[in-house]
């Protein structure tokens, strides 16, 4: 059923391959298989141009971090708690701040 959906997910973004959604379904399938690279090419490119798809900086950069490229997931945590602010979403604020402290790269910023 995993690869099904996997399937179904990757058809729908052939028709559709600027939704964020179905690009973040996408990477979230590839990161269950194990296709680490794969994950992080579509969260990547949910960042970059996709940047108010708030939910894409989190995810990133934990797998950032599983392939121990902690600067740049300090980056990404970073630029979406910016996002967060500007969106009045005070959870994610919150996660992507923990997940500053937890590498210890808090800033003491105020949420």
């Amino acid at each position: 059923m995993k690869q099904d959906r996997q399937a179904l997910i990757l058809e729908m973004l052939k028709t559709h391959p600027n939704d964020p959604f179905l690009i973040y379904a996408a990477a979230l399938e590839y990161k269950k298989a194990g296709s680490i690279d794969q994950s992080i090419e579509l969260m990547t490119k949910l960042y970059t141009e996709q940047p108010e798809y708030l939910a894409s900086y989190y995810q990133l950069g934990k797998l950032l971090e599983d392939k121990n490229e902690v600067e740049k997931a300090v980056e990404v945590y970073k630029a979406g708690r910016e996002v967060a602010k500007a969106q009045k979403d005070q959870k994610t604020l919150s996660e992507l701040s923990e997940a500053l402290m937890i590498l210890d790269e808090d800033d003491g910023e105020v949420w």
